[in-house]
């Protein structure tokens, strides 16, 4: 969708519709003068409760020739007192689910003018953005019957122009970089490989002018990366360890390591066929780190990153690793393998002690969809966060705080490290279901040393089942805001 600025005032521009914020107590100057313009109906819905502005409702009018739009989008904002940014952005993606059922694909937003934020245009544009999101590459059926949006014009008064141009590039930058990464997710896992991310690597790199680096099964292998060789040796397609640089400031970076488990069947731990298909998600935290380069870079962050991407397909067959084997781990931990299903934190433990040795960063955060079980502890509400510094854990959840992403913390207490102690090795791979998420943190734990340390289990929020105000039914392309939001407060 193309972005457009106009200086028009709302009652006078010409659109094909225009969308205002409402709120439940109160109606200011933009509202009062559209009831007075179309003869006082928006009072009369208000009496006669079909629209009253309450939060996460929307109505489209045809103002029949009274204004220069054609229709008017009413969104609910609640009560004024309780606005806050992550409202204006479910709003913005109430207006835009409200547009796509009306088939309107261009309009004109004075959303943000209901909102005293000083971000208002910011977060209304990036709930309008990733609401027109669809993924539709692989339907070839009534292409010409399809809906796409075209252009949202945003009203902004002579004041407001060059600090709404600002917020509305940020907007676009940081919403193709959420795009980029639920296009990943979105793609099947016959498209998207551990080659295919490679080369999606390659050409981030090469559009940025970043350093990238992909180290082949070779490679790996000397390097000693068992536990990432391991987990896809099973598989047609070799692993691969992708590694991006971004040079934005001064000082030691910050790494970023996303999980690319292309698909996982769970190996020969094999996972049930029912709702198996949904394994080409296994990658999100791949993507969210992909998405945050993109969006680091272009909005020029002063910030060193290094983005690390261990990559395979975790598949059965004669090949494949099993339970019972021991792997000894890049740092020359030695891991007993219980369950083949519990991968992730194989490849992400190589993935982690080779970021902190080469790169030597000033912190890590990790990003993968490691366990069903912090599925069950928080849903999909909010991912969760474990870590080994308060300040990096706390700036986390600030950021998640910020842009709607919400983290939770868990613990990580040794005691959770008992069921982790194998008879035969330093470590296995799987323990107890119970506190599952937490034991997979602990694991992940004892491979980052003294370097300060943040992990996000994005298991339940890397995709939705059913449509969300800004976040439509499919891949989210969570923790590209928050990781923005927080290498920004940095």
């Amino acid at each position: 969708m193309r972005i457009e600025i106009s200086s028009a005032q709302p009652l006078e521009y010409a659109t094909p519709a225009l969308v205002i914020g409402c709120f439940e107590d109160e109606q200011d100057r933009l509202h009062q003068a559209c009831d007075s313009a179309l003869g006082g109906l928006l009072g009369r819905l208000a009496q006669s409760r079909e629209f009253t502005g309450k939060k996460g409702s929307t109505r489209l009018l045809h103002t029949l020739g009274r204004l220069p739009a054609e229709r008017l989008v009413l969104v609910g904002l609640g009560k004024k007192k309780d606005l806050s940014a992550e409202r204006l952005r479910q709003g913005a993606g109430n207006a835009v689910a409200a547009l796509r059922g009306a088939r309107v694909a261009s309009f004109g937003s004075a959303l943000h003018l209901a909102a005293p934020l000083y971000d208002a245009i910011d977060n209304a544009t990036i709930g309008m953005l990733l609401g027109s999101y669809s993924f539709e590459q692989y339907k070839t059926k009534e292409k010409e019957e399809r809906f796409g949006f075209d252009t949202m014009t945003v009203l902004l008064s002579p004041d407001q122009e060059a600090a709404g141009r600002q917020a509305l590039e940020r907007a676009q930058i940081i919403g193709d970089g959420v795009m980029l990464a639920r296009d990943l997710v979105s793609h099947p896992g016959n498209v998207v490989t551990p080659a295919y991310l490679a080369q999606a690597a390659r050409e981030l790199a090469e559009r940025n002018a970043l350093d990238c680096r992909v180290y082949e099964l070779g490679e790996l292998e000397q390097m000693g990366m068992n536990a990432l060789v391991g987990v896809g040796k099973g598989a047609a397609i070799p692993p691969r360890l992708i590694v991006l640089q971004y040079h934005g400031g001064k000082g030691r970076p910050v790494a970023l390591i996303g999980k690319g488990i292309t698909f996982d069947s769970g190996g020969i731990s094999i996972k049930p066929g029912a709702g198996m298909e949904a394994m080409k998600t296994d990658m999100a935290g791949s993507a969210a780190v992909l998405g945050t380069l993109e969006a680091a870079v272009r909005l020029k962050l002063p910030v060193n990153l290094v983005g690390i991407i261990p990559t395979a397909e975790n598949m059965p067959d004669g090949n494949a690793f099993k339970p019972g084997d021991v792997l000894t781990s890049c740092s020359g931990t030695t891991i007993e393998i219980t369950n083949t299903d519990a991968e992730g934190r194989l490849i992400l433990c190589d993935a982690l002690h080779f970021a902190r040795k080469q790169f030597k960063p000033a912190a890590m955060v990790d990003l993968a969809t490691l366990t069903g079980a912090c599925v069950v502890a928080l849903g999909h509400e909010a991912s969760g966060l474990m870590g080994n510094d308060q300040r990096l854990v706390d700036a986390l959840r600030r950021a998640g705080e910020e842009t709607g992403e919400r983290v939770w913390p868990l613990p990580l207490w040794d005691e959770y490290g008992e069921v982790m102690k194998s008879d035969i090795a330093d470590l296995k791979n799987a323990g107890s279901r119970d506190g599952g998420a937490i034991s997979a943190g602990w694991f992940l734990k004892q491979f980052v040393g003294e370097t300060r340390w943040a992990h996000l289990d994005i298991a339940g929020t890397a995709w939705n089942d059913k449509a969300r105000p800004y976040g439509p039914k499919g891949a989210t392309g969570v923790g590209v805001r928050l990781l923005v939001e927080f290498l920004q407060a940095r």
